[in-house]
């Protein structure tokens, strides 16, 4: 069965990456544990922020990790309660989210149960170059230039 491509445009050049990392996206689980909101804080800065109750600051970690934003929660069981009804979920949880280029983490906090991490929107440095183009000469062969 041969698969179709999103990006099959012969316009769209070097994109498989891209393609890879929707998939991947794609197959993050359905799984709704931490619950978390998305926020636009003005026009460059994005907030996630995870409800995670019974989760204190060490048993929480946020990483990046080939541009894509890891947080990870495990809870250090250390008594044996005993519990007649258990509504608080505290089990441990991966959270993944595929960050574009240019977009940094600048910080994370925790406070009354959720965790907030705020995201930065770098301002690209956007460069014209120009191309030399040989004269194709099959004698001389393509003309280069030293890298550097």
């Amino acid at each position: 069965m041969s698969r179709s491509s999103t990006f099959n445009s012969p316009y769209l050049l070097g994109f498989d990456q891209i393609e890879r990392l929707l998939d991947r996206v794609t197959k993050t689980g359905g799984d709704g544990y931490p619950p978390y909101n998305i926020e636009q804080i003005g026009t460059e800065i994005l907030r996630i922020t995870l409800a995670v109750a019974g989760f204190a600051r060490k048993e929480l970690s946020v990483t990046v990790e080939d541009n894509q934003l890891v947080i990870r929660g495990r809870r250090d069981e250390e008594d044996q309660r005993v519990y007649l009804h258990r509504g608080i979920a505290t089990r441990p949880f991966q959270r993944s989210f595929v960050l574009a280029e240019g977009l940094e983490v600048a910080r994370a906090e925790v406070a009354n149960g959720l965790l907030h991490i705020d995201l930065q929107r770098s301002r690209p440095n956007i460069t014209v170059r120009t191309i030399a183009i040989s004269d194709g000469d099959a004698e001389n062969g393509p003309e280069t230039e030293p890298a550097g």
